[in-house]
């Protein structure tokens, strides 16, 4: 299996795009003026408590303040607020928390006028980036994510990912942090850490106590509100997140962007470091590595399948809802039920893939085909699951529902990637058509259905624009040769000046329309 990250540099912003055999199954962006993202730990003010809802909006620095809910402030916060104000006015000079005394946890089922004042200064975490009209969502609960290790300070308490299944393993992963934690500082052991030596982890720890330490230092008369620690570059911690021993390439257009990652790979993975390198060529990366179409037709509002079967996936503001349907895919199953199923399983992999490729949350409803058999709606369940085991994003899925719906919950803690797929119309300027880019693969779609069918014994023809007829039969092997090659069938193409660009019609030997 080929895993490949292909970075794309603009003097706007930069764009990742993460491949798995070929298929686009990421995309992020990563924009110049994007001054809030999940990591970014900032020192603050609250503007004010509101008892009605337990909750503080605090100043942040955006047009709107930040929401800070009383279950995110975490049950160390009176040691924080402590450390902050002593660290702030220059009192305190050791951050290791190792001699620092802790005060009584705060009472989880509390109010927020018992814990936290209006002006109080507090550190805060984003965990989710402003969406819509909404501010940023932020916590007092701080964590510092590494490569295997995510650092808690404030807490003493040790947990491992529950990805990793091996009990023992588990264990002895427990067993080797625990004789390298700092006193003060809890760890979560992300599942990267599988496998991995004490000296790996304990590397990873030290850096990590290192950020803190750097981050403590500009407490002193910082003001309020003001970044103390920024979360890594987009491109460091896609490669932190999602970077493994099966990655096989990472290509970058951007010079000084190249370095960075190589320095990054270099420090996380040495044996690595040769995969990563400096694209250099007159075809734009995204468009060399196929990337331009796949975006094409995957963000619009139909997402087309293998054999004819598509999605089509329509967004609200409380929702999402997905439609499964077969099209014109070709019958060959014995029934009904046995074709839904393959529709189905099919649907599933590429909704797992649509997720994460749109990055969308809160609420998704899909509507699979029916199906009467139990033993397939668990098969179509169980598949959907290991389908979406390598989604970072916290989720779950509900089993399918009487009607064949099944529902999904997904986190979202950045705006939902929304790629605008459709053109002007070059036949009716002011309207607008689906990407021309796609009309090769609807083209290819049709013919399939019909070389299958009783219409093929009679000859086909495919009457097209003059422009469409040369980019089909140029060039070596042609769009039209490799059909032939597939389906041992010419189909014959006839130029036609009177047709729209994106018109064509297939029609029998006799002159006949078709389809």
């Amino acid at each position: 299996m080929n895993r490949e990250l292909i970075v794309r540099s603009s003097p706007e912003a930069v764009d990742f795009a993460l491949l798995k055999d070929g298929k686009l199954t990421e995309l992020h962006k990563e924009e110049e003026s994007n001054n809030f993202t999940v990591g970014d730990i900032l020192i603050a003010k609250v503007r004010k408590p509101v008892t009605g809802l337990n909750a503080a909006f605090v100043n942040v620095g955006y047009e709107k303040d930040a929401f800070l809910h009383y279950h995110d402030l975490g049950p160390q916060l009176s040691s924080m607020l402590k450390f902050v104000k002593k660290a702030s006015t220059g009192k305190l000079k050791d951050f290791t928390l190792k001699d620092f005394p802790f005060e009584k946890e705060i009472d989880k089922d509390g109010s927020i006028n018992d814990v936290i004042k209006a002006n109080q200064s507090l550190l805060v975490q984003i965990v989710k980036e402003p969406i819509s009209t909404k501010g940023p969502r932020i916590s007092s609960e701080l964590s510092l994510a590494g490569r295997y290790l995510v650092m808690v300070p404030f807490s003493d308490r040790v947990s491992v990912s529950q990805k990793i299944e091996s009990k023992e393993e588990k264990e002895r992963l427990k067993r080797l942090v625990k004789s390298i934690k700092p006193k003060g500082f809890g760890v979560i052991i992300r599942t990267v850490a599988e496998g991995k030596k004490v000296a790996e982890l304990d590397r990873d720890l030290q850096t990590l106590l290192t950020k803190w330490t750097v981050m403590c230092k500009k407490l002193y008369k910082a003001p309020h509100p003001s970044k103390v620690l920024v979360e890594l570059n987009r491109a460091s911690s896609i490669l932190r997140d999602v970077f493994n021993d099966t990655f096989t390439g990472i290509y970058v257009d951007d010079e000084t962007l190249y370095t960075e990652v190589k320095d990054y790979v270099q420090e996380i993975a040495p044996e690595k470091e040769s995969i990563v390198k400096l694209y250099d060529s007159n075809v734009p990366i995204f468009e060399k590595f196929g990337i331009d179409r796949q975006i094409k037709t995957s963000f619009g509002r139909t997402a087309s399948m293998s054999k004819g079967a598509y999605l089509i996936i329509e967004h609200t503001e409380a929702l999402h809802v997905v439609d499964v349907n077969s099209g014109n895919r070709s019958n060959k199953a014995k029934n009904q039920e046995d074709t839904a199923l393959e529709v189905n399983l099919l649907a599933a992999s590429e909704i797992a893939r649509q997720l994460r490729l749109r990055d969308m949350g809160g609420i998704i409803v899909v509507d699979f085909i029916d199906m009467s058999k139990p033993d397939h709606r668990r098969k179509l369940f169980d598949h959907l699951r290991d389908e979406m085991k390598d989604d970072r994003a916290k989720h779950k899925i509900l089993p399918p529902s009487k009607f064949g719906l099944i529902q999904i919950t997904r986190q979202r803690v950045r705006p939902e990637m929304n790629i605008k797929t459709s053109e002007e119309n070059p036949n009716a300027p002011g309207q607008e058509v689906e990407a021309p880019i796609v009309l090769i693969d609807k083209i290819n779609s049709d013919l399939e259905k019909l070389l299958k069918g009783p219409a093929s014994g009679n000859g086909i023809i495919l009457n097209i624009h003059p422009f469409i007829a040369a980019y089909i039969t140029k060039g070596f092997p042609s769009i039209r040769s490799k059909w032939f090659l597939e389906h041992k069938k010419w189909v014959k193409i006839q130029p036609r000046d009177a047709y729209t660009y994106l018109e064509y019609r297939f029609k029998n030997k006799d002159g006949k329309t078709i389809y």
